[in-house]
């Protein structure tokens, strides 16, 4: 008896355990700020091929609410400023809200934060006193529909939040931000909502760039940077960012409260001034950016600390406002094309000059034998609609549909966007559905084209879609921690 009892005390504190460790998370924000990216049911498509699992959005678009129903995405909804003086007067303001633009969606749609008002340092204080109060008006409501639990509530900031940032140990809050900022601290405290922002070295280094490398702002420094007061050393600027805000909290004794980044990025185009705008930047800060958060080492005052992040942005947003950069912090092409080549697993780095350019060399791509029904359906509809890829030979009475079944109809769209597109490791991933061979999978009148052939598509000089953009530590480094302990013999 007490042996069962041991056995399922162990088994239910392994579930909560792996609650706990589930590793570090990369997601990506959605803002539509342009006229010409994809519709959302699109955009839905492409986040699921690229195995993309969290999301942020601006808003509570109910287009883009239905579009992520039954994906699996955890959608992190906004609340935007011009709301917040309307839901910090009225309980019945928020509770309409809810009913209308969220519950109706939940849970087939998998929102799990709301965030309330953005970067409220930025704005006018007559809307920065009126965040808390929204904030405990959306919380309340979410407690009468009983997912207070399981939606979390906070607001975002810029790092404009602190009057102080280097060195971190030093990390303080501006004072003149106290009367909003220190109840929002107890309200996060209390609900054990992580404290959310936006961080962006681009802007250090463009801003002081005679007082910060550009390879410190890229996590490629080799040299290190000491904290004088702590003794702690820093590599790059995104980690010494990071603790000059736990610093900050420490200092109003706010030791329980984790971090957010809920934006950061790089972006590859700007002005004649903005010079380090380049899709070479962007792809090394963003790659770095996820190797680093995805081995879970946290930063030198938090080492092994789990830190959720959100890049900045899925798309170009091209009514975006102000210098040329603002308009090019994406991903991707409104035609749903890679603007760099990025690998999501964080495994490797990614040469934008040379990226993974390993040519045909008699090499096809096909469907892979471990790949779902879901993974090789996403890819056949990608391949064949913004992939650009000629898919007329598959279908009926065509002399690749038969066999007609989702294997090969798979193999050639997604062997006809390989080659097209250089035939390179990266062309033939389709989020870990697609795998090379070297024998060519043509038969009977079907043929199989490789790279330079006369038959291509249209010609489409981008990457084809990496794998998981929520890649989660691996296994080794913390499940088995979680696994020791569970398993732990009890006396």
């Amino acid at each position: 008896m007490a042996r069962g009892l041991r056995l399922v005390f162990a088994t239910s504190l392994l579930l909560m355990l792996l609650g706990f460790c589930r590793g570090s998370t990369i997601g990506v924000c959605y803002g539509r700020n342009a006229d010409d990216i994809p519709t959302p049911d699109k955009v839905a498509q492409l986040v699921q091929l690229h195995n993309i699992k969290y999301l942020r959005i601006y808003d509570s678009n109910i287009q883009v609410l239905k579009a992520f129903a039954n994906t699996g995405v955890e959608l992190m909804v906004g609340i935007p400023n011009s709301d917040l003086s309307a839901f910090s007067q009225f309980q019945s303001n928020v509770d309409t809200w809810l009913k209308n633009n969220i519950l109706p969606y939940y849970p087939a749609t998998k929102v799990t934060y709301i965030t309330v008002g953005a970067e409220l340092t930025e704005a006018p204080s007559n809307v920065s006193a009126s965040v808390v109060p929204a904030m405990q008006n959306v919380f309340t409501a979410l407690r009468k529909a009983g997912l207070h639990r399981k939606i979390k509530v906070s607001s975002t900031h810029s790092l404009g939040v602190l009057s102080r940032s280097f060195p971190p140990s030093a990390g303080a809050f501006n004072s003149s931000h106290a009367f909003f900022l220190k109840p929002m601290l107890e309200f996060l405290a209390e609900n054990k909502s992580p404290f959310m922002v936006d961080i962006y070295p681009y802007y250090a280094y463009r801003d002081s760039a005679n007082k910060v490398s550009l390879d410190y702002a890229l996590f490629e420094s080799t040299s290190e940077v000491i904290d004088p007061n702590t003794g702690l050393l820093y590599t790059n600027m995104f980690d010494a960012q990071i603790d000059a805000l736990y610093f900050a909290l420490l200092a109003l004794n706010f030791r329980t409260i984790k971090i957010m980044v809920t934006e950061t990025g790089w972006p590859s185009k700007g002005s004649a001034k903005e010079t380090v705008a380049t899709p070479d930047n962007a792809q090394t800060y963003n790659q770095n950016l996820i190797r680093h958060v995805i081995d879970n080492t946290g930063t030198p005052a938090k080492p092994g600390e789990e830190l959720d992040v959100y890049i900045f942005s899925l798309f170009n947003e091209n009514r975006k406002p102000g210098l040329e950069s603002e308009r090019n912090w994406g991903l991707f092409y409104p035609d749903q094309t890679s603007i760099y080549n990025l690998d999501f697993t964080g495994r490797s780095t990614v040469d934008s000059t040379k990226a993974n350019v390993t040519r045909s060399n008699g090499t096809w791509c096909i469907a892979s034998s471990t790949a779902s029904d879901v993974e090789l359906k996403n890819g056949l509809n990608w391949a064949c609609g913004a992939g650009n890829v000629d898919c007329s030979a598959i279908q009926p009475s065509q002399p690749c549909f038969e066999p007609d079944n989702l294997v090969s109809h798979a193999s050639y769209a997604f062997n006809s966007y390989y080659q097209q597109n250089g035939a390179t490791d990266v062309a033939c991933r389709f989020g870990g559905a697609g795998v090379r061979t070297n024998k060519n999978p043509s038969y009977d009148k079907c043929l199989y084209i490789t790279a330079g052939s006369n038959k291509t598509a249209a010609n489409n000089a981008t990457s084809a879609p990496s794998t998981s953009s929520s890649v989660q530590i691996g296994f080794p480094l913390w499940i088995s921690s979680c696994l020791l302990l569970a398993f732990l013999p009890f006396s």
